[in-house]
């Protein structure tokens, strides 16, 4: 579960513009190993970069800004078509002698991920699809064999192979439906590990191995659509709520001309645990997995040997709260397998010393730490083996912001900062695979975003220099406060225009609260409020956030994982203690706080409002989570434990319990066909005001999801809404 703004920065693409360069660049692709993302397709010396554009494909030079047409628009026009293939992503063979373009891209939930692919032969130009046979954008994760010689994909959950030069098509599992799934996932791996391709070519290109997620016994949730048709209809979402048992997940590897299937033996339950990540090593022989628990507090990687049929476990991880996967610090993206020394060691991120290190990990398990000190790592850029060095993200002294550093491979050498101390806020890298080039993206809470080409490791720009702009928008200030249970937080402030210290202001509070994402950042955009009509500060508003525990800030593992059992708790006294001593503050008029937050920092709103009605008067809750038990299992349970098994932190954290506490004003906002967090908690919620005779306010929108974004004329509803009730229960202005 995302806040609003986090969601948006994951759903988006990653676009940096290249001041001085007049280049736009995209990473948006699709890996050769796994995910439905679009890697950064590199030249072969590192130096270049390829990205579709008007002309085609096209390829540019870092060093010089040199553009030059690699696959011209005629080569991408079909025979008798005239129109050429509009390219939305693409993807070079191992050997770069095809490339595989993915067009005609459909939704699958969160992103584009199905689609109709044609590969390009660059010797011959020749250009011709796959799948013919199959519907109209339903192929799903194709990836070309390393030998070049078959591509693979998946199409209404089953998995295909065909031979390039013949065009024969085999489709290598038959027993694909609904709910057998095979080489992708069901809606809550997708959701929680961010894992959607589901299968994997073996290095000798004649094996795949693939994930099967047996999502039969899985009960629906059943979304209603009446706005579509003269009568309703269901919209049916595979969806295992907290508490309930997840889907059964176990790993097959089939011939790629078909046959049986041989299914790994990985010990355990198959419903009582979860394989996040699955990659072949460098032996075709040869898989490693990681396997969660379902309370996801035990991790175990595993040497699975396909012609003994033995599986080795040869790490250990245990955790009193619980274990993040990789895709938890690394963009949201669980694929791929990070090995060193030519196989005989692999790069893993643990938190197990208290702060989230780099190990190297050996295959008998032995680990060696690389980073040391008490920081966290926040994300790995480049493991640059042949110079020796793994480039990550990290911020030691502020943990609203973000550097890059460097550290040698040995494990014997203290991190350095690569970045240039002038570049105070947050930092963005896209390294080229030699280590010797970067695009660097900078922004903070005054600079506007920028972007420029720089050499590793000396930072040095090549071309011109970043434009640091100041922020024309209104002023945020950084502060700390203390709460009264000893808890230093980090907030930011946007004070009205033409401030008066000596009158008080209304406040509004902006919240998320929980572990999926962080509001109090050193980036641009912070202190921004999108669903407001008009200008805050200049109509005289406060605006603050404060980081409570439990937040994935860069602050250690104590204060992260502090929150669990205990959302809808902790993290809402963290809140309100905070507020506490805000409203202290001489130009802060106490009778005028609210509080607003979307998805979790919806159910803190109601929290908030409901918990410490004498702090907050005013609220506005969109698309919470109501009855924690209503959530999903992988996200719920992974912080708050199995409700099976112990419900009182669920009942304790949910906002229903203490709806019977309401005595300010409340404006609650929930979309009817959000798949993520189900109307029904709108309901639910509903019902306990109702039962307590709690006046407030509801609006629900017809058939929108957890975006509230579909529809004509939502975006700007949504934001009159928001604006009028806010002026209306907390009017604006010093006093």
């Amino acid at each position: 579960m995302y806040s609003i703004s986090e969601r948006l920065k994951s759903y988006s693409a990653k676009v940096v513009l290249v001041l001085g360069l007049s280049v736009v660049f995209q990473s948006v692709s699709i890996s050769v190993s796994g995910q439905a993302r679009q890697v950064t397709q590199w030249s072969e010396d590192g130096y270049s970069y390829y990205s579709a554009d008007p002309e085609g494909i096209t390829g540019t030079d870092m060093r010089t800004g040199t553009k030059t047409v690699f696959i011209d628009k005629q080569a991408l026009t079909l025979p008798g078509n005239g129109v050429p293939v509009s390219v939305k992503r693409f993807l070079f063979s191992l050997d770069r002698k095809k490339v595989l373009i993915m067009t005609n891209t459909k939704k699958v939930w969160r992103y584009d991920t199905r689609g109709d692919y044609y590969v390009y032969d660059i010797a011959s130009r020749a250009l011709r699809q796959l799948g013919k046979g199959l519907p109209a954008s339903s192929l799903m994760f194709a990836k070309i064999s390393p030998d070049g010689s078959k591509a693979a994909y998946v199409s209404r959950h089953n998995i295909y192979t065909e031979e390039l030069a013949s065009g024969k098509v085999t489709k290598v599992t038959t027993d694909g439906t609904d709910r057998m799934i095979n080489g992708t996932f069901d809606w809550v791996y997708e959701e929680e590990f961010g894992c959607r391709d589901g299968f994997r070519w073996s290095p000798d290109s004649k094996k795949i191995a693939f994930w099967q997620i047996d999502a039969t016994k899985i009960r629906n949730y059943l979304m209603l659509n009446t706005t579509d048709s003269i009568y309703s209809f269901n919209v049916p979402v595979e969806y295992p709520k907290a508490g309930q048992d997840p889907s059964a997940c176990r790993i097959g590897v089939v011939g790629a001309d078909g046959g049986s299937v041989e299914w790994v033996k990985v010990p355990g339950d198959a419903v009582q645990h979860y394989i996040p990540r699955m990659e072949w090593t460098t032996n075709q022989n040869e898989l490693i997995i990681q396997q969660l628990n379902r309370k996801q507090n035990e991790s175990k990687v595993m040497l699975c040997n396909l012609g003994s049929g033995t599986v080795k476990t040869l790490y250990t991880e245990q955790d009193k709260a619980w274990i993040d996967i990789k895709s938890r610090w690394n963009d949201d993206d669980p694929s791929g397998w990070e090995w060193i020394a030519g196989g005989k060691e692999f790069i893993w991120v643990s938190e197990k010393d208290g702060w989230r290190h780099i190990y190297r990990v050996d295959r008998n398990g032995k680990e060696t730490l690389i980073t040391k000190g008490n920081y966290d790592i926040t994300g790995i850029g480049l493991i640059d083996e042949k110079n020796g060095y793994i480039y990550f993200d990290a911020s030691p002294d502020n943990a609203t912001q973000s550097y890059l550093y460097r550290v040698s491979l040995s494990g014997k050498k203290q991190a350095e900062r690569v970045t240039p101390a002038s570049f105070k806020g947050t930092n963005g890298y896209m390294l080229s695979p030699n280590g010797k080039m970067a695009f660097h993206s900078f922004s903070s809470a005054s600079v506007y975003p920028g972007s420029e080409v720089v050499s590793l490791p000396d930072h040095k720009v090549v071309g011109k220099t970043m434009a640091m702009e100041t922020s024309k928008r209104n002023k945020v200030e950084f502060f700390k406060v203390k709460t009264a249970d000893g808890v230093d937080m980090d907030g930011w402030m946007v004070k009205p225009l033409n401030f008066d210290p000596s009158k008080r202001y209304p406040v509004l509070f902006y919240v998320y609260g929980e572990p999926a994402g962080q509001t109090v950042t050193d980036s641009y955009g912070t202190g921004f409020n999108r669903l407001y009509d008009g200008n805050m500060a200049e109509d005289g508003y406060i605006y603050i956030s404060v980081e409570n525990r439990g937040a994935p800030a860069p602050k250690g593992r104590e204060w992260r994982k502090s929150i669990y059992k205990n959302i809808g708790i902790l993290n809402i006294r963290d809140q309100a203690m905070a507020a506490k001593e805000i409203l202290k503050w001489p130009f802060v008029d106490s009778s005028r706080v609210a509080v607003w937050g979307w998805s979790g920092g919806g159910s803190s709103t109601l929290n908030l409002l409901f918990q410490y009605p004498d702090i907050y008067k005013t609220g506005i809750s969109v698309a919470a989570v109501a009855n924690q038990q209503s959530y999903d299992n992988i996200y719920q349970e992974r912080y708050m434990g199995n409700p099976a098994e112990d419900a009182k932190p669920f009942i304790q954290g949910s906002p229903i319990t203490h709806a019977k506490e309401l005595r300010g004003n409340l404006l609650y906002i929930h979309g009817t066909g959000d798949d993520n967090v189900h109307y029904q908690n709108a309901e639910l919620l509903i019902n306990e005001l109702v039962k307590y005779n709690k006046q407030f306010q509801l609006m629900s929108y017809p058939n929108r999801t957890h975006s509230i974004s579909e529809g004509e004329g939502t975006g700007k509803h949504l934001s009159t809404l928001f604006t009028n009730f806010l002026k209306q229960y907390c009017p604006p202005g010093g006093k």
